[in-house]
Order: structure tokens, then C-alpha cells, then sequence
């Protein structure tokens, strides 16, 4: 069980939780680092890799953070979990890959289960919308399994209109699913927070704060995270695309009630991570 026992130099006193991070085996890093840069137009922080981001992590006083990966190719899916497996430590967790045409999901979601801490899904790079019906048995079985799944929502930095996971549609996943722990990642919808706000908030569903602080002025910002559910809202950075410290400070200039920061900063997941 985790407690609070550290301070950040500002007013809050506890541990910081990351529940949106990436990072590659080193020996992809660089590749992935140069084909994220240049679909992006956005420099990572470093080479995209373990390393890289326990030292961040020990930089801005971050606890411990949830390593989200994506297979864009179904034969992706096993390895990049076996390698999951290995880095999950108690300062790292995994939302494993899983990819809509993969063969053996459901092993792949027993083996999830047992060695990893929830899946992540990223309809724009996976090609699917996240209420076709044949994502359903997908979500029928991760519900059963009692992990929590996190889709990327809202549009890519890559530019990309589709936005296969639009409030709405995770809206309708909610209704259909309504025991399935969602979190709509980029504040449920990536340049789409109105929709957020109109569909999204108070519903039983988690929304990080990836790539959503600096996008809208602050009083903006506060006002959609005090319209939500104090225990469905979860830190994020989306690191090495995103600056911690930049999003921590963010948070701390927000004079949101100590109580909800720690919801936020760390209560929240670590509930949800059954720490």
C-alpha cells in the first residue's frame, strides 16, 4: 500500500502517480523516437526508453508510472507484452497491447490478467472505431477480467480527423458496458472538450489529464476537472511527448482543493491499480 510521504515544493505532500507514459526496448527506441517525431511534429524528451523515463520520474519526484503501449500490427501484440512483463517493477506498470485483429486475444487477456495491470487501445493507429460491434467480445472479456482500458480519445497530433473515439462513442461503450473500467484518455477527447464537457463529465468513466492542461486557459481547465467525478480523474503526461514537470506545476497553479489534487495526483490510480 502506498502512503503519502514526500514533498514536491509546493503545498500538496504525497505521491505522484503517471498513468499515461510510454516507453520501447532501447533496441526500437531511436526508431520509434524518429517515426513519432516526424508523424508528430512534436520532440520527445530523450530517447523514448526505460531509462529515460525512470530518471525522469526520479527528477520530478514521480512515484510511479504506467507504461501504455500500442501495437500497430497484430503480430506486435505478444512480444511487446512479454517485454512488459519483464520491465514491471514497483515503480512501473503496464497497460499491455492488444490490437483488434490479433488472434488470441483471449489468451492474450488471461496472460494480461496475470502479469500486467490494464490494456490500452489506439483506435487512430488500429484502424477501428471504438464502438463497432466487433470490439464488443474484446470488451466483454476485459470487463470479466476486471482491467482497466484506456483509449486514446479525441484527434491525433498527426493532424488526423477520423476520431474513432469520440465522447460520443465512448459514451455509448459506457452504456453497453457499464461494469468496464474506461479511462478516456487527453481528458476524453483530444481538442474535442466540449464534447467532453456536453457527454462526459459526472459519467462513471476516468479521464486523465494527458496532453489536456495547456490547451485551454486555466480557468477553462479547472472548471471541465471540478465538473468531473473526484474520483475519476487521474494525472497523466503522455511522457516523453510531454513535459512532467510542466504538467505538475500546471496542476499546483490551479488552486484546486488539496483533497482533490490528491485524487488526482495519486489516490485515484492507486485504487484503480489495486495497490
Amino acid at each position: 500500500m502506498y502512503v503519502m510521504h514526500r514533498s514536491l515544493n509546493y503545498d500538496i505532500h504525497f505521491m505522484i502517480i503517471d498513468i499515461h507514459t510510454h516507453a520501447w526496448p532501447e533496441k526500437v527506441s531511436r526508431k520509434a523516437k524518429e517515426n513519432l517525431e516526424h508523424l508528430f511534429k512534436v520532440p520527445m524528451l530523450g530517447n523514448p526508453t526505460l531509462e529515460n523515463l525512470l530518471a525522469s520520474m526520479q527528477k520530478n519526484r514521480i512515484d510511479l508510472s504506467v507504461i501504455c503501449a500500442v501495437a500497430t500490427k497484430p503480430e506486435q501484440v505478444a512480444s511487446i507484452n512479454d517485454w512488459l512483463f519483464k520491465v514491471r517493477s514497483d515503480k512501473i506498470k503496464a497497460f499491455c497491447a492488444m490490437h483488434p485483429d490479433y488472434p488470441l486475444w483471449e489468451t492474450e487477456i488471461s496472460r494480461i490478467k496475470e502479469r500486467g495491470d490494464g490494456i490500452k487501445f489506439q483506435p487512430e493507429f488500429q484502424g477501428f472505431y471504438v464502438d463497432e460491434e466487433r470490439m464488443f467480445p474484446f470488451y466483454e472479456a476485459i470487463s470479466e477480467a476486471e482491467l482497466p482500458v484506456i483509449f486514446h480519445c479525441g484527434e491525433e497530433l498527426s493532424g488526423t480527423l477520423l476520431v474513432r473515439s469520440s465522447a460520443a462513442r465512448i459514451l455509448k461503450v459506457r452504456r453497453l458496458f457499464p461494469e468496464l473500467k474506461i479511462i478516456a484518455a487527453h481528458f476524453g477527447g483530444f481538442r474535442h472538450w466540449q464534447e467532453t464537457r456536453e457527454l462526459l463529465l459526472g459519467k462513471d468513466l476516468y479521464l486523465d489529464t494527458s496532453y489536456f492542461l495547456h490547451y485551454l486557459p486555466k480557468a477553462e481547465v479547472k472548471e471541465l476537472i471540478l465538473g468531473h467525478r473526484q474520483d475519476r480523474l487521474l494525472f497523466g503526461t503522455d511522457f516523453p511527448l510531454a513535459d512532467p514537470q510542466k504538467d505538475l506545476d500546471f496542476i499546483n497553479d490551479l488552486g484546486l482543493p488539496v483533497q482533490l489534487k490528491e485524487s488526482i495526483l495519486f489516490r485515484n490510480a492507486q485504487e484503480l491499480l489495486r495497490l
